[in-house]
């Protein structure tokens, strides 16, 4: 059953008459999701130390924010690094809504993370955030040095559309062969743009991310349907998964996304890859960042940050 807390909380934005984000245009979309982040997240944890930097890209600078975990010594030598792609379909999102899960993922982890602000639909359209979070993750290992970080030891994450650019991320590093990545974290990630597997009915309405916010997301992100099958936006799609790094790959019970995540599991292992798979049954898309008024968004970052632990140390 739907957890109680994530009923109440879904009880409450009908009650409020809060609207969906389907019925927005994207700049009200966005200024909503950063202005209403603080009614469901905790407060900022403290860390060591937090820079605003940008990275060189193909379509100019790109915003970037590096956060160290505290306890962090300039003594103890370079950090291993998880660069983190936000969530919020391509199109809405930033530094700031994520500010709260990066910083507890670096302390948890006792790692670094660099949040990446890729360009966004609709005005930058696929592969737009692709070209960015690929150009970012370059740059973070190429600065690595003079950032105190360790460019051997270097994980990729996000959250939903960031859980697609990460898997993505990790399969383009592959096939370029300059890009060494140890792990990738993968949270209720999407896999295959066109949206048929069966949780996207079952969950497709009631449940927070509904179909009709999903279609506005895709069609603000993706030109073309011919796009669909585009691995780079569907990497379920890809012919071969096989030498990717490990995952942990988490999904929801009551998210649109929940199987496409699972057959992403599915593939990575069916591969070869060593991949862990997690369904947090009771809960809705979203979840992970909500740890104010959701008990099991604290459980959820506990296990990302303690898999990226267990990863940096074997690698």
């Amino acid at each position: 059953m739907l957890h109680p807390q994530a009923r109440a909380l879904l009880d409450f934005i009908e009650a409020r008459g809060i609207p969906p984000t389907h019925t927005l245009s994207p700049a009200d979309a966005r200024a909503f999701y950063r202005e209403r982040r603080t009614a469901t997240q905790p407060l900022p944890a403290e860390v060591a130390e937090v820079r605003d930097l940008a990275a060189d890209g193909p379509h100019g600078t790109i915003p970037v924010r590096l956060y160290k975990p505290l306890g962090a010594n300039a003594n103890a030598g370079p950090l291993p690094v998880l660069v983190y792609y936000h969530g919020g379909g391509w199109v809405i999102g930033d530094l700031d809504t994520h500010d709260v899960l990066c910083r507890e993922l670096a302390n948890g982890a006792g790692c670094a993370v660099v949040a990446v602000d890729y360009r966004m639909g609709p005005e930058h359209r696929f592969p737009t955030a692709v070209d960015d979070v690929l150009a970012a993750t370059r740059w973070v290992r190429r600065e690595a040095a003079a950032l105190g970080l360790d460019a051997s030891r270097l994980a990729v994450g996000g959250d939903s559309a960031g859980g697609n650019l990460a898997a993505v991320a990790s399969i383009a590093a592959r096939d370029a062969g300059d890009l060494p990545i140890v792990f990738q974290l993968l949270i209720y990630p999407a896999t295959d743009m066109r949206r048929g597997h069966p949780s996207h009915q079952a969950n497709g309405q009631g449940y927070l991310l509904t179909r009709d916010t999903m279609t506005y997301f895709h069609d603000h992100y993706i030109t073309d349907v011919a796009h669909d099958l585009d691995w780079r936006a569907s990497p379920l799609l890809h012919t071969d998964l096989a030498g990717l790094p490990p995952a942990l790959v988490l999904t929801a019970g009551y998210d649109p996304l929940r199987d496409e995540g699972a057959a992403y599991a599915e593939a990575l292992t069916a591969a070869g890859n060593r991949a862990n798979y997690v369904c947090f049954e009771r809960q809705i898309h979203g979840f992970i960042t909500m740890g104010k008024v959701l008990d099991e968004a604290h459980t959820a970052v506990a296990l990302c940050a303690a898999e990226l632990r267990r990863a940096f140390a074997s690698a």
